[in-house]
């Protein structure tokens, strides 16, 4: 499915004549101005699959954000939003193939950091839960402890559970009154979970570098997963990536922004992807060795 087919963005000529306008002269930058014109990216054509490579400081992430800003996408954790970004946002422009559904998102590397720790911080108070429960079964099943009486119908859920106690495991009663622990997870599992719940049907989606906190398994897991939203479920995807997992994404376009002017690149010429080749070849005799 195709909902955004292209992205204009301000070429160096438009910055500098937006930027001489301005009176504002007590800052040392003008971010997002003169970040993705240096690599002379003025425009995106979008397919289903779209990629953006390169390494840091290459405005992979700045033309993410640009884009979200631009189209009103959802999102979860703050990001560097100077006091420019919306006079730049305001010189760019976008084409859609179809209205973008309400739904669509961007999802960074901090909104997954940031919902892991928020699954710590849950896990650990129901932890603290789980440490009360087990001293009240220590003390309702204390044989030493005086017999508990029923006095009036307010005491009758206290009498359940007293009840209850002498009558199961510690591990059961505190399962029964507690429930499984959130976690449970690694950060992988939990990152792909936040994934997977995030990306709903018929959606454009901006990813930032999701490759970080999963593991190569995980990063398959995820490439797949995305594949099939695009061929069964009507998504768009734009990501920002270095990792060759979903840089062999397939029927994926790919523009590498790390040279002096971005352009489209199968992902078999990259420069990160020859590096992997290379180092693996180099080595092809060890793993033949272990066969």
């Amino acid at each position: 499915m195709l909902y955004l087919s292209q992205f204009e963005f301000p070429d160096a000529d438009e910055e500098f004549d937006y930027i001489l306008k301005q009176k504002k002269t007590c800052y040392d930058t003008y971010y997002p101005f003169k970040i993705l014109s240096e690599h002379q990216l003025k425009c995106l054509n979008f397919e289903p699959v779209t990629i953006l490579y390169g390494g840091n400081g290459s405005g992979k992430t700045t033309a993410l954000n640009v884009m979200a800003e631009k189209l009103g996408l959802q999102r979860d954790a703050l990001y560097n939003r100077s006091v420019f970004f919306e006079g730049y946002t305001g010189l760019c422009q976008y084409v859609s193939e179809r209205e973008i559904p309400k739904d669509s998102r961007i999802i960074t590397s901090d909104d997954v950091f940031d919902f892991m720790l928020n699954l710590r911080s849950l896990n650990e108070g129901i932890d603290n839960s789980r440490e009360e429960l087990l001293e009240e079964y220590r003390r309702l099943t204390d044989p030493f402890a005086p017999r508990f009486q029923l006095h009036s119908l307010d005491d009758y859920e206290q009498l359940k559970r007293v009840t209850a106690a002498r009558r199961k495991t510690k591990s059961r009663y505190v399962r029964d009154y507690l429930g499984s622990n959130i976690r449970e997870r690694s950060n992988g599992e939990s990152a792909l979970m936040y994934f997977t719940n995030k990306i709903q049907e018929n959606g454009l989606y901006l990813l930032d570098e999701p490759e970080n906190s999963l593991s190569p398994e995980r990063q398959m897991e995820l490439v797949k997963f995305l594949e099939d939203s695009v061929r069964f479920f009507g998504c768009q995807f734009v990501i920002a990536t270095h990792s060759p997992f979903f840089l062999a994404m397939r029927d994926a376009k790919i523009y590498d922004l790390s040279g002096e002017k971005a352009c489209v690149k199968r992902w078999t010429e990259l420069s990160n992807v020859r590096a992997y080749y290379e180092f693996f070849k180099k080595h092809e005799s060890a793993f033949e060795e272990e066969d």
